[in-house]
């Protein structure tokens, strides 16, 4: 089976480490990923480009997968992310990566679902009652990363297979 064309959402300051390590397992495609140099050329530009280049990337991806840190719920572009993925009809997945060390060996608090803050549809439901976002049960690093590596690919397929429901 071909590999999932899934854009990652998270706080780039934060958690680029911990994303990257999330990247780096190999289960969605290449193509899924983009390299820091990228972010820094597009985070100096307007935001009205900035919007243009996640739409863009939006566009050519199944899901997003935001990967969820100490903070991540109130970047703005995330929320921006979350809101446009919603409103294209992509899948979306939450997966907490607090537990992964970062380039300095600490972990971080866990963040706040940032799905819970998204109000939706004409009732005004929070966005978190339909879109899952998964813990490890574990708190070592090497647990936690292997917890997401081994389900990964099944948290994607799920949110997909759930997609407007």
């Amino acid at each position: 089976m071909a590999k999932r064309q899934v854009m990652f959402s998270f706080e780039y300051n934060k958690d680029n480490w911990r994303a990257g390590q999330v990247r780096a397992m190999g289960k969605v495609s290449n193509s899924s990923t983009f390299s820091g140099n990228e972010w820094e050329e597009v985070k100096e530009k307007t935001d009205t480009k900035i919007k243009t280049w996640i739409d863009n990337q939006l566009a050519m991806r199944s899901c997003l997968v935001v990967l969820v840190g100490a903070t991540t719920s109130s970047r703005k572009w995330v929320k921006y992310e979350i809101e446009k993925a919603y409103e294209m009809g992509k899948a979306i997945v939450g997966i907490y990566i607090h537990g992964l060390k970062n380039t300095s060996g600490d972990q971080a608090n866990k963040g706040s679902n940032p799905f819970y803050s998204i109000l939706v549809g004409k009732n005004n439901e929070r966005l978190s009652k339909y879109i899952k976002c998964y813990d490890t049960p574990y708190t070592t690093s090497t647990y936690v990363y292997s917890y997401i590596e081994d389900n990964i690919e099944g948290w994607i397929d799920k949110a997909i297979e759930n997609k407007g429901n």
